[in-house]
């Protein structure tokens, strides 16, 4: 008998929080100054200087909306998200590719086009309206260039014993950045084996598996480790105050260096308690003030091609991508086949 006792109680308890709900004027949660925010992490300050700070203090100063902010691996951002689903609690999500697009295939999404959208390039949105970037962005390495006189420049060089337990990634599947290593191995090796491959090999070097590509970086300043993954925008921010670290490209031995896009892509939730606040936000964060100091002040690139920085940080982001080839992932391949992918280097790597 006492085992019914539990849940009648929890619900006698919810049935008292619908009714107090209730009482403030039905939908009490969508006249919340509020705007929840899960997002793949990058884009705020370790010191609260990032662009999210700034932007997000502007829009409450502008809306009084408060921003509830989540933080985590892309990967992880969705998974939270899908649990949610019959009790949603994002109002916008923010991700990197291929998981923006992972999340409108659980439709999480829905559709909505933030005012300035339509200065976006086609490849940085998606054509139904789910997601827009808001900061554009390339996948890379740092190395730390105070312990290491020469700079790597090649994947074959990180198999050196100098490397053996001096070299992490972000854990694939989980990390926007971390599921980039792989990407970009298939990319440059020419395929899925060859890259599982020289993965497998890696791995006698590598510390193991982190969630959260940010806390590579701190790791790599101090020469705990030597090279990590990362993305420009966001080591280039670290770089202000982690002086050790610098950013490069690799490249398959005797090809050019390599990079792709990887913006953050933002949208807003499907049944999102406070999708009008969340709509507002997006504008903003599409805003020509707020596209200028994507740059200046988060160390990326405008999402908007009308948006031209010409700030210290803009030149110094366009030499790092001098003589480096871009490439364009096939991101409906890698939306259906990533499972595979990340199967594919669990196997090849025994993690």
């Amino acid at each position: 008998m006492h085992s019914h006792l539990k849940p009648i109680a929890a619900v006698i308890g919810s049935l008292a929080l619908a009714a107090s709900l209730t009482a403030c004027g039905g939908s009490a949660a969508a006249e919340e100054k509020v705007v929840t925010v899960y997002s793949a992490d990058g884009l705020k300050g370790e010191k609260g200087d990032g662009w999210y700070d700034q932007v997000f203090k502007d829009f409450e100063k502008e809306t009084g909306i408060k921003v509830k902010y989540v933080e985590g691996g892309s990967g992880e951002m969705v998974q939270r998200a899908a649990r949610e689903k019959s009790n949603t609690q994002a109002d916008v999500i923010v991700t990197l590719p291929p998981f923006i697009q992972q999340a409108d295939s659980k439709g999480l999404l829905q559709a909505y086009e933030p005012k300035g959208a339509d200065k976006v390039n086609g490849a940085d949105k998606s054509g139904d309206g789910k997601w827009t970037s808001v900061v554009n962005n390339y996948f890379g390495f740092i190395y730390n260039k105070k312990e290491l006189t020469q700079a790597p420049t090649t994947w074959e060089q990180l198999l050196d014993g100098k490397y053996k337990d001096k070299l992490q990634y972000s854990t694939p599947g989980v990390a926007g950045d971390g599921t980039a290593v792989v990407i970009k191995a298939m990319h440059d090796f020419g395929g899925k084996e060859p890259a599982m491959a020289y993965l497998k090999k890696l791995q006698a070097n590598n510390v193991g598996p982190s969630s959260s590509t940010s806390k590579l970086a701190p790791k790599v300043d101090k020469g705990e480790i030597l090279v990590a993954n990362g993305d420009v925008q966001m080591n280039f921010a670290q770089s202000k105050s982690m002086p050790n670290i610098a950013i490069w490209f690799p490249a398959k031995e005797g090809g050019k260096p390599t990079t792709f896009a990887l913006p953050y892509a933002a949208g807003l939730v499907n049944k999102a308690p406070h999708s009008e606040n969340g709509k507002k936000l997006l504008d903003f964060m599409l805003t020509e003030n707020a596209q200028k100091q994507v740059s200046a002040i988060g160390g990326g690139f405008s999402a908007r091609s009308d948006v031209k920085a010409t700030d210290a940080n803009a030149i110094d982001l366009a030499k790092l991508l001098e003589g480096v080839e871009v490439f364009e992932p096939d991101w409906k391949d890698i939306d259906t086949n990533l499972q595979s992918y990340v199967d594919a280097w669990k196997s090849a790597t025994g993690s």
